[in-house]
């Protein structure tokens, strides 16, 4: 597995005076792990943004801070939930010699032949497996081909992911459901009579009849009150 490098550098300011930071373009962070005292770091938030899209969360990311070099792991990305900016991540500093657990996204391939031919839709259960295996034994992502899947109710599962048993254990159990073929629900359409808010062809309304109501306006009386007391700004 290929590494990344990236430059930090220790911070001091912490609590609220980091909105100063993230003014300035720079992302406030930590690195934490086993045998490790947590230690927060401040990195240049368009450089980490780079480095994230190539590394994601499986690769590993060498930080170096001064002379000292941090192999890790990205972890806890933390983004304004308005805005969708990066407003803090963590690192978590790994051993080459020992397991790790991480999130590997799952990505689907192919065409099914049941959406091809109607017969059903395509239903992801899971985004992301969970495994355990050595930082340079993390695979990039898991791909499961759904060109097999042709009728209603066909699965795949856990136990049909391509996986180096030797090397990554999934901690999932092997019936575990990923993908399956579900039935296309045809949608009840209910077509109204008439327009909302109108009345339909020959229909008349409630109460009086037309004629009445003509009647009313030629003798110049209004139409009849609904009873809605008005607002002191209405008298």
């Amino acid at each position: 597995m290929d590494k990344v490098s990236l430059k930090a550098e220790k911070r001091k300011l912490t609590g609220r005076k980091v909105k100063k930071l993230r003014e300035e373009g720079i992302l406030p962070g930590n690195i934490y792990g086993k045998k490790f005292k947590s230690e927060t770091i401040q990195l240049d938030k368009k450089e980490f943004g780079e480095v994230f899209n190539k590394a994601g969360e499986t690769s590993l990311v060498e930080i170096s801070i001064d002379k000292d070099k941090h192999l890790t792991l990205i972890k806890n990305i933390q983004k304004n939930p308005v805005s969708g900016d990066l407003i803090h991540v963590d690192f978590l500093k790994v051993s080459l010699k020992e397991k790790v657990t991480a999130m590997i996204p799952l990505e689907l391939l192919g065409d099914a032949p049941a959406e091809k031919q109607g017969v059903g839709t395509i239903v992801q259960y899971i985004d992301e497996i969970e495994v355990e295996a050595l930082p340079t034994d993390l695979p990039e992502k898991f791909v499961l081909s759904v060109e097999d899947l042709k009728d209603v109710d066909q699965q795949l599962k856990i136990s049909d992911l391509d996986v180096d048993k030797d090397k990554i254990t999934i901690n999932h159990e092997p019936d575990q459901i990923l993908v399956r073929v579900e039935e296309v629900s045809e949608e009840e359409i209910v077509e109204p009579t008439s327009a909302e808010g109108e009345l339909a062809e020959g229909e008349k309304p409630e109460g009086e009849s037309v004629e009445g109501q003509e009647e009313e306006v030629k003798k110049g009386e209004g139409p009849a009150q609904s009873g809605k007391e008005e607002s002191p700004s209405e008298k």
